[in-house]
């Protein structure tokens, strides 16, 4: 990549600029902090996987898995190259190919199974019957593998000489040139990557908020939910005891959802628009500076994503919701949301 006369926001993969070690320390933390809180997320799911399998939840669970995997190895491998950039003096240009496409693929694959996870809800909730007989466990092995590819398929094109990887600002990490005059290719990757991104944010919004419909009003018309919950449970029997305990299960997994869908759109939505603006906009630019902080600063909004996405699963769970509510209400510490529903829901409380 030809370097040109002005300070460029896409630095050539093979003279890499100096690179300060102040952000060595917090580079170290979110890297620790994002691994352990994933760590800590998936053994909480290890133990909860009874509760899951004894409620036909085992897809949920597999998608849920795969994405703190993919949250733990996004902190894990480019934490990692990170760290050797503050510690290497010479940098070799492949390491920056093989930077980029961990960059990509593990920004990808979280996107990807959130989109999945936030559908598989959707069907579970608007057509149980369906998502009962039909949705297994190796239906979603499989969709787990199909978007892993895709993401992989995409990250990996820069290594077969189609499109490239640079050095981005300030020298700390690589991805697609979305900076600098480019190829069609380095532009059709870069296109590609935003509008995945988006429009997998896209559908788990409107799927979740199918979902959300359909549960309120299960809840102003309990008769109908009841109807289909007792549908589902005759055709998987050993899948609940009560329809109740499906109904405080898919709730319990849909604010989770949300949650998660709400944490994706802010963190990723910055850097995921910068980056379409900037290829459907090739206007040469005046200054440099500021899109250079922009980018960097969207870019770290998105590696929080990992780390926060974590935190949905050890916060958002009924045990840990039920001692917050018993906390604020010692008085009485079985409450219900409605009081319609204090005979069927009085034993615990869950999230409505």
């Amino acid at each position: 990549m030809n370097s040109s006369e002005q300070p460029s926001t896409s630095l050539n993969s093979s003279t890499w600029p100096p690179i300060s070690s102040s952000g060595l320390g917090m580079s170290c933390f979110t890297m620790t902090f994002g691994a352990v809180s994933n760590i800590t997320a998936l053994g909480i799911l290890v133990k909860s996987r009874v509760r899951f399998r004894r409620q036909s939840k085992a897809p949920f669970l597999l998608l849920t898995v795969a994405l703190l995997m993919a949250d733990f190895g996004s902190h894990v491998i480019p934490g990692a190259f990170v760290l050797y950039l503050y510690k290497q003096a010479e940098k070799q240009p492949t390491f920056c190919q093989i930077f980029g496409a961990c960059m990509v693929f593990f920004g990808l694959c979280p996107l990807l199974l959130g989109c999945a996870m936030a559908m598989e809800r959707c069907v579970a909730i608007t057509k149980p019957f369906f998502h009962a007989t039909v949705v297994t466990v190796t239906h979603a092995r499989r969709v787990v593998l199909f978007l892993a590819s895709l993401a992989l398929m995409l990250a990996v094109l820069p290594l077969f000489a189609v499109g490239t990887y640079s050095a981005q600002f300030p020298g700390t990490w690589c991805f697609l040139p979305i900076h600098d005059t480019q190829s069609t290719a380095n532009t059709s990757l870069a296109l590609a990557f935003s509008g995945l991104g988006l429009t997998a944010l896209t559908l788990s919004l409107l799927c979740n908020i199918l979902s959300g419909v359909v549960l309120l009003k299960a809840r102003i018309n309990p008769h109908n939910v009841n109807a289909k919950l007792t549908a589902r449970c005759t055709c998987c029997p050993s899948s609940a005891s009560t329809s109740s305990v499906f109904w405080s299960l898919d709730v319990e997994m849909m604010a989770q959802l949300v949650a998660i869908t709400v944490v994706s759109c802010v963190c990723w939505s910055p850097f995921l628009i910068n980056i379409l603006v900037m290829q459907l906009n090739r206007s040469p630019r005046e200054s440099t500076d500021v899109p250079d902080g922009f980018t960097l600063l969207c870019l770290r909004m998105a590696s929080w994503n990992q780390i926060l996405d974590p935190w949905v699963y050890i916060l958002l769970r009924r045990a840990v919701v039920s001692r917050a509510c018993c906390a604020f209400y010692t008085h009485r510490p079985r409450v219900t949301a409605d009081g319609s529903y204090a005979g069927t829901r009085g034993q615990t409380f869950s999230l409505q």
